[in-house]
């Protein structure tokens, strides 16, 4: 849905906000100003496969640095897509196109079981 989870490293707190959502808002309400949240799609956490950053729920205790709400552009190496102005349906397939093609299968699976698609 477009939430972010910054701070956090499987549902346990590892930073603290450090001021990124102060950023995201000050972004967007500059003179022409756009807020970006730039991530790779996929990481490999050390011992484990890799893994999606894009995932369909966040890990149970997960806390949520930046609500949906107040995120605009959302980057990825497979592109970008402005989420401000969509509906929560096509929030769900814009980030599924973020994520890496592996993993887009699943996501659809889940957002359907979800009936967000």
């Amino acid at each position: 849905m477009g939430q972010v989870c910054a701070d956090n490293i499987a549902g346990v707190q590892y930073s603290g906000t450090g001021g990124q959502l102060d950023f995201v808002r000050g972004a967007q309400m500059s003179k022409g100003g756009k807020s970006f949240i730039a991530v790779t799609s996929t990481f490999q956490p050390k011992g484990k496969g890799t893994q999606s950053r894009i995932v369909s729920r966040l890990p149970l205790g997960a806390a949520v640095t930046t609500p949906r709400s107040d995120v605009q552009y959302v980057v990825t190496e497979y592109g970008c897509v402005n989420l401000k102005p969509l509906c929560m349906r096509d929030r769900v397939r814009a980030m599924i196109s973020l994520a890496h093609p592996d993993f887009r299968p699943q996501l659809e699976e889940d957002a359907k079981d979800a009936g967000l698609i």
